[in-house]
């Protein structure tokens, strides 16, 4: 839709780009257009995402990521609802920071190693949704202190889901996982590189 094309212009500009290089002190920030992982995202009652840090590399355009940058969109929330984005500490102990998604909020922070973030279950009546715009930023330049490690989004349990890190996250990963994985024994087998 129209909005959203202005909002994603508006994010993408050089301008736009510029100023958040000023606010987060990261130089060279690149938006991504294509918007990876991003975009709109509406998450409807029982939904929810829990903690993790982010894909910390594109390897086909060879960039790292840096920056998150979440606008919400809900004209109406409560804080009943749920939905609140949370900022965790590195061990997923102790959650710092929880914001709710209220119209026109955007929370910013840079995507790292340690930048363990997650959505609360959202418990909104039928017929609504939890809205945002969500948009990351990259760099050729590699953060300080980056291992040359490259992997894909890391998911981690809450100090309250026993059951879901120990049994339910694991199955998820091997059902996620395990199609690429399988491929990856084929290709070896028919002596050709490995897929990531």
């Amino acid at each position: 839709p129209n909005p959203v094309q202005i909002l994603s212009n508006a994010i993408c500009s050089s301008r736009f780009v510029e100023d958040l290089e000023h606010i987060t002190g990261i130089p060279n920030l690149i938006a991504d257009p294509d918007y990876a992982g991003g975009g709109m995202h509406l998450t409807g009652p029982s939904g929810r995402l829990d903690v993790h840090v982010d894909f910390n590399y594109m390897a086909e355009q060879k960039l790292h990521r840096r920056l998150n940058l979440l606008l919400y969109l809900n004209p109406v929330w409560e804080s009943a609802w749920g939905g609140s984005v949370e900022l965790w500490d590195e061990q997923v102990k102790k959650c710092h920071h929880s914001f709710e998604p209220l119209i026109n909020r955007c929370v910013i922070f840079e995507t790292s190693e340690i930048s363990y973030h997650g959505v609360q279950p959202v418990t909104c009546p039928d017929g609504m949704a939890r809205n945002s715009f969500a948009a990351y930023y990259y760099t050729q330049e590699a953060p300080e202190g980056w291992d040359g490690h490259e992997h894909t989004t890391l998911f981690r349990a809450r100090p309250d889901e026993k059951l879901r890190g120990m049994v339910l996250m694991p199955l998820e990963k091997i059902r996620r996982e395990g199609p690429r994985k399988l491929r990856n024994v084929v290709r070896k087998l028919r002596g050709k590189d490995p897929v990531n």
